[in-house]
């Protein structure tokens, strides 16, 4: 018989999920329009790609239960600026729009900690 009781993997997809649906409150709240989320190519996935304006910002969700969060590896980097090369492409419109890579930090009993414009991509102005 199967356990019912929720991996280490399960728990951390949900927490994962969960954080995500709380950035994207904030982020509403700060006056963001959500484009899309958990947008998947060929290139890699973005968490959160949200509009205030004319900057997109494409937002990484770190969501940990002990606090601790790492930093983005410069592979984990380059996945999310060909991803976002990738959504401009599909969606052209936005190409005049000035893009952002943020971080969304997931803690315990908190509201998310956004660390704005956290790294740049090259050529971030696609008009």
């Amino acid at each position: 018989m199967r356990n019912a009781k929720p991996n280490s993997r399960q728990k951390a997809y949900r927490l994962g999920h969960s954080g995500e649906r709380l950035t994207i409150l904030l982020l509403r709240l700060r006056g963001y329009s959500i484009l899309a989320r958990r947008f998947r190519c060929p290139a890699g996935e973005i968490d959160i790609v949200a509009r205030r304006g004319e900057m997109l910002a494409m937002v990484e969700v770190k969501a940990r239960r002990n606090g601790e969060v790492e930093v983005l590896s410069v592979r984990q980097q380059q996945r999310i600026a060909r991803a976002a090369t990738f959504f401009i492409a599909m969606y052209p419109q936005f190409a005049h729009c000035t893009v952002r890579c943020d971080i969304a930090i997931i803690r315990p009993w908190r509201w998310p900690q956004l660390i704005f414009n956290a790294w740049q991509i090259e050529g971030n102005n696609y008009g």
